[in-house]
């Protein structure tokens, strides 16, 4: 009988393990928490979320990262019309400042794009810095003729294409173009009926 040898691994503090998973209704209040850590109260006033207000990100394209129990990272992904071709657009991507070098951001990065052209994702659009995006592949080749509604560093719009020429030809403003946030449905008061 072969006896099996477990590895020895020896685990840092900083490399203590982390999961990316679904997000669940559950982490939306902690998500919020962390996008005002990292980007401050005003983010909702820059111009990417007026891509996201009101709307639902893309199905299956809204991500957490847990880390001993804790949400530290997360991004999500939403339809958009770009001049009139369908892609997504990524964002925000945001992980805990503690915990900024254990690789979250990639990690997210890595998984959230997988799961875009897994589903049949032609193009993802972001703004963001173009030295940081570049290893995932974004580049700003596709999005010289794209606007966004409000005011932003052309050179922080960046793009990357899942099926070639997705984005050939766009021009014009990239538009929402995602389902709305679901309303919860109002529960009316059961009321006593007199016997």
């Amino acid at each position: 009988m072969t006896a099996f040898r477990k590895p020895q691994i020896a685990l840092t503090l900083k490399a203590a393990p982390f999961v990316i998973r679904a997000e669940r209704a559950a982490d939306v209040a902690v998500r919020e928490a962390l996008l005002d850590a990292c980007f401050g109260e005003t983010r909702h006033g820059r111009t990417c979320q007026r891509l996201r207000d009101g709307r639902a990100p893309a199905a299956g394209l809204a991500l957490s990262a847990v880390r001993e129990g804790n949400l530290v990272g997360t991004v999500r992904l939403w339809h958009v019309s770009a001049g009139g071709r369908p892609a997504l657009v990524l964002g925000p991507l945001a992980v805990d400042p503690a915990c900024r070098e254990l690789g979250i951001g990639a990690a997210l990065m890595h998984q959230a794009l997988a799961a875009a052209r897994a589903r049949g994702h032609e193009a993802v659009i972001l703004l963001g810095d173009a030295p940081y995006y570049a290893r995932f592949g974004f580049s700003g080749e596709k999005t010289a003729e794209l606007s966004l509604p409000g005011p932003f560093e052309r050179d922080r719009l960046l793009a990357i294409e899942f099926t070639g020429g997705a984005l050939d030809g766009a021009e014009g403003m990239i538009v929402p173009t995602g389902a709305p946030l679901s309303k919860r449905r109002s529960v009316r008061p059961l009321q006593a009926h007199a016997a």
